[in-house]
């Protein structure tokens, strides 16, 4: 199945949630979800209805992957990895979410939403380290040296990202030379770095029973 390309505040509100998928329109308190928080989108508006324990499951696995923009089988992937990995699994997958290439272009205001930082990455637009990198899922280590290529620094969706980067803010697990267009990973963010309201556990629930 292919990457939705319908309107993304169907998508916040189906979740009942800002999804941050509209870049600054977003952060403006006006969005659709927000005018209309108990109505799931259709023809006729159906108010929100309770969910079984196997829905909440779901519910909160299809947030956090709309979120993020990622696909099913791609989702999966992520969570069977971090899974393998010693330690806490919801905490491992988030941590692996917030490390993807496109994520952190976000994250460092290079792009107004996510799907705007995977088309930057995409376009080769960024480099790690000093070299090209258009894969949006390439997972970022810490001390990576994140940077807009040179020929890129002029784009107009960049510049007016960063514009708006007072109002985002840039995480702590993150650092942002603005005025060269580059960004230094200082560590693995932690669970408590990602403030979005997110319930791993019933994601690790959702796959641990299907």
């Amino acid at each position: 199945m292919g990457r939705y390309t319908g309107p993304t505040d169907r998508l916040s509100r189906r979740e009942g949630v800002n999804l941050f998928l509209k870049g600054e329109r977003s952060y403006n308190g006006k969005t659709a979800v927000e005018k209309r928080p108990d109505q799931v989108p259709g023809e006729h508006g159906k108010f929100r209805s309770k969910f079984s324990e196997f829905g909440l499951r779901l519910r909160e696995k299809q947030k956090v992957k709309r979120m993020y923009g990622i696909r099913e089988k791609q989702f999966r992937g992520y969570f069977e990895k971090a899974s393998r990995i010693k330690g806490v699994t919801g905490a491992i997958l988030i941590s692996m979410l917030e490390m993807r290439l496109d994520n952190v272009i976000y994250r460092l205001c290079f792009g107004s939403s996510r799907s705007d930082a995977r088309q930057i990455v995409s376009h080769a637009h960024v480099m790690v380290n000093g070299n090209v990198v258009n894969i949006p899922s390439y997972q970022v280590k810490e001390g990576d040296k994140i940077e807009i290529r040179e020929k890129s620094k002029k784009l107009q969706r960049i510049n007016q990202a960063l514009e708006f980067n007072s109002r985002r803010g840039v995480p702590d697990w993150l650092e942002l030379d603005e005025e060269n267009y580059r960004g230094t990973v200082l560590r693995v963010p932690a669970r408590d770095d990602v403030t979005f309201p997110i319930e791993e556990q019933l994601i690790v629930e959702f796959y641990s029973r299907v």
